[in-house]
């Protein structure tokens, strides 16, 4: 319910910020990135390092995602609502307390909606920072010796938590950019998850 509550509400904020945006003249089209705006719709694909932290352990993996978003303006300073959508496989498995069997604990899809807010250091470039709520689908399974004898354990669920992150943006066109960034994920099943992230997108 959480979930598609704040869902609702970042929708809602970018369908606000198109119309307002369709309010305002457009301008004589830009030829260069030095002409660069940072107002408007965006959208982005992203990959890089993923890392999910679980049971004292972490593993490293390639992840890749989208993030969608809508920016406003004012003077240097850039703010806006964004959703994303992040996918990795990582999988820790560890011995289980008291020695009993394997504990394997995976995460899949992670999903993600915030704001972020920015400040145009150049005419093409901002740097950023941006947090809001998660939610992660995981698996967690167990197999080994237990009172019952040999046995096995498997749960496949979601799990909310909270987003952090910040970085660079510096557009190589008027409506095209590059994005490099950092994010931490901290989620109630006492896991987590860092992604290095490098994007590109494009501007509407």
């Amino acid at each position: 319910m959480r979930m598609r509550n704040l869902t609702a509400v970042a929708a809602v904020l970018l369908l606000a910020g198109a119309a307002q945006a369709q309010d305002v003249p457009s301008s004589t089209p830009a030829t260069d990135a030095s002409a660069s705006t940072f107002k408007g719709f965006r959208v982005e694909a992203q990959a890089g390092l993923d890392r999910f932290q679980s049971q004292g352990d972490h593993k490293d993996k390639f992840g890749y995602g989208v993030e969608a978003g809508w920016d406003g303006q004012i003077g240097k300073v850039i703010v806006g609502p964004y959703a994303s959508y992040w996918r990795g496989r990582g999988e820790n498995i560890t011995t289980a307390t008291g020695g009993s069997g394997l504990v394997a604990h995976k995460s899949f899809n992670e999903i993600g909606v915030g704001v972020r807010a920015g400040y145009q250091v150049t005419p093409a470039l901002i740097v950023f920072g941006q947090g809001g709520y998660v939610n992660s689908e995981q698996r967690r399974s167990w197999s080994g010796q237990g009172a019952a004898g040999t046995g096995r354990f498997y749960d496949k669920f979601k799990t909310d938590g909270y987003q952090v992150g910040g970085g660079v943006e510096y557009s190589i066109r008027p409506n095209v950019y590059v994005k490099a960034a950092y994010r931490y994920s901290n989620y109630e099943d006492h896991t987590a998850r860092q992604a290095v992230i490098g994007g590109v997108g494009v501007r509407f």
